[in-house]
């Protein structure tokens, strides 16, 4: 699964990454080391100008926006739905009315530096004070770019928009604009390739990175006609996750990433770098 994860890069270095347009007005991000569901998250979509399928010629534009992580479908009757939807499942999402609409018309790509994912303990271990060893938390980041720099990841997303009915009352505005991460099996932990080997023995779900020809297809703004053509688009981009996962790192750092409270750059450097030793 991906429950937290990095993203201090400044608006236009993700359209540059992305290939994308800042809508009109343009957007201002607040670097974030430890990013949890329902927090502010970019998001690239593609968007239609003239009305016309992208499929028939019809202008389309690459854009950078900013939703809530945590999807919120059209019929929920409160924001909080969101809370519990912030990662779709592949083998579900085309069926679960959380997502099936959303993957169908409303995909989208969720750029992240990294991501934290917590390792369980092996049954029975002891920690270096002799009691049962906690989980350890890693930093999962593309290879090279450890510091938070370079390349970012973009993940397989949907979004959604919902209509806040009490915010007219508040004079707020009433669309909320949401969105999820999609997830997959991850490798086994025997596989041959070191990383996806790591990647196996760290967690049973993977968040779906896209390849730049992955996330063309993924973004192309057509309603696909059935669930049938929906599972064939996310086929496409789970058959392609494991060849981008490795070119990923993995670090252990400290478990001060368990509390949203903590927030800076000192949150992904090695456990070595920060305790003297590694767990």
């Amino acid at each position: 699964m991906c429950g937290r994860y990095v993203m201090a890069r400044a608006a236009g270095d993700l359209v540059a990454l992305g290939g994308g347009e800042l809508p009109d007005g343009g957007l201002e991000l607040r670097p974030n080391w430890n990013v949890a569901p329902t927090a502010d998250v970019p998001i690239l979509v593609e968007r239609v100008l003239d009305g016309a399928g992208a499929g028939g010629g019809g202008a389309v534009r690459r854009e950078l926006h900013v939703a809530r992580w945590g999807l919120v479908p059209p019929w929920a009757k409160e924001l909080a739905v969101g809370s519990r939807a912030f990662n779709a499942r592949s083998e579900t999402v085309t069926s679960k009315p959380t997502f099936r609409s959303a993957v169908r018309a409303r995909r989208c790509a969720v750029p992240v530096q990294g991501y934290y994912e917590w390792k369980a303990p092996e049954p029975g271990s002891k920690g270096p004070d002799g009691k049962a060893a906690q989980k350890q938390p890693y930093y999962v980041h593309p290879a090279g770019a450890g510091d938070g720099e370079g390349p970012v990841i973009w993940f397989a997303g949907l979004y959604e928009w919902w209509k806040d009915p009490e915010a007219d009352a508040r004079g707020q505005d009433p669309w909320v604009l949401s969105a999820s991460i999609l997830t997959m099996d991850s490798p086994s932990d025997d596989d041959a390739d070191p990383v996806l080997a790591q990647l196996g023995d760290l967690h049973d779900r993977l968040p779906v990175p896209l390849s730049p020809e992955a996330m063309d297809a993924w973004l192309e703004p057509v309603k696909l006609g059935s669930a049938e053509e929906a599972e064939a688009r996310v086929a496409e981009v789970t058959g392609q996750a494991f060849d981008i996962a490795r070119g990923w790192a993995l670090r252990p750092v400290g478990r001060a990433v368990g509390s949203v409270r903590n927030n800076g750059p000192e949150l992904i450097e090695e456990l070595g770098e920060q305790q003297g030793t590694l767990l």
